[in-house]
């Protein structure tokens, strides 16, 4: 993943990674499939990015609505939709939902400045990595404790990743040789955490448990990232050697590919205990669309 900088939009993967394809379409996916696929678009938006999925099978995530603004949105298993924005931002991303409704995300204020918040009971919270070369803070993923992870920018816009307690003190994370940076993305329940480091020459997916870093790689992949965790399932996307992307399942050291039926590119980001699991592909046409697949 390349060093992000400052601008008046979010910069996250999901929209580098559709820029990248809108301009070479790839081969369509094929083939038979262990899950079942559902659409998920919100009604009017341009390009929906889910990214959460709790035991209650509630979605949160993001959209870009027919004037080009970021809005988030939770997604209730009944299939509707409530628009999420934190008041005066410019633009919003939920990121991640615990099992008790808690929702942390990322917006850009008024000084166009990426901070993290949580959303608990109706209030909103910032919060803001506290070290000192920290210019923007991107709150990602959420577990049952109330711990966060996301990843903060230095003042040479460098990732570094971070854990936040629910007393809000944080930690930086770092993975080994990470030189161009680490994202911390996603945290379970015992606190194993899941994300993706750059060595400056490639991204791949860790995994953080115990104190000890493990590489996340997919059989032939040239690019990897890891977005989320539960029971010890994890779910993220890769880039093949022919330039693919298709997203993996990983369980017991075993690797499922996940591809969207009829997909350029499938995204996914969020699992749950059940093993649903949510995240975003590009049709054919190279438009943007949200899905639930339950396995």
């Amino acid at each position: 993943m390349p060093r992000l900088p400052r601008s008046a939009h979010l910069h996250l993967r999901w929209r580098l990674m559709l820029g990248a394809i809108a301009v070479t379409i790839l081969a369509l996916a094929s083939g038979a499939s262990a899950f079942n696929f559902t659409t998920i678009d919100v009604p009017g938006a341009l390009i929906t990015a889910p990214f959460g999925i709790n035991r209650a099978d509630r979605i949160v995530g993001g959209f870009i609505d027919d004037t080009g603004a970021e809005h988030g949105f939770l997604r209730r298993k009944d299939g509707s939709f409530v628009t999420i924005d934190v008041p005066g931002a410019f633009a919003t991303e939920p990121h991640g939902i615990n099992n008790a409704g808690k929702i942390v995300g990322v917006y850009l204020d008024e000084n166009l400045q990426q901070r993290g918040f949580l959303l608990d009971n109706g209030t909103f919270t910032t919060f803001d990595a506290p070290f000192p070369d920290a210019t923007d803070t991107i709150g990602w993923g959420i577990n049952k404790t109330g711990q966060i992870v996301g990843y903060y920018l230095d003042s040479d816009a460098v990732p570094h990743g971070f854990l936040r307690q629910p007393d809000g003190s944080f930690t930086a994370i770092d993975a080994p040789g990470a030189s161009c940076g680490t994202y911390a993305l996603g945290i379970d329940n015992n606190g194993t955490i899941v994300g993706l480091f750059d060595d400056c020459s490639a991204a791949h997916a860790f995994k953080l448990a115990g104190g000890t870093f493990t590489t996340i790689d997919p059989p032939g992949a040239t690019v990897s990232e890891a977005l989320g965790i539960a029971r010890r399932r994890i779910v993220g996307d890769y880039t093949d050697g022919g330039g693919n992307v298709h997203g993996f399942l990983l369980v017991k050291g075993v690797f499922t590919t996940i591809d969207v039926p009829g997909a350029v590119a499938t995204l996914p980001a969020g699992i749950n205990r059940a093993g649903n699991i949510v995240g975003l592909y590009t049709d054919a046409a190279g438009n943007a669309h949200g899905f639930l697949a339950v396995p």
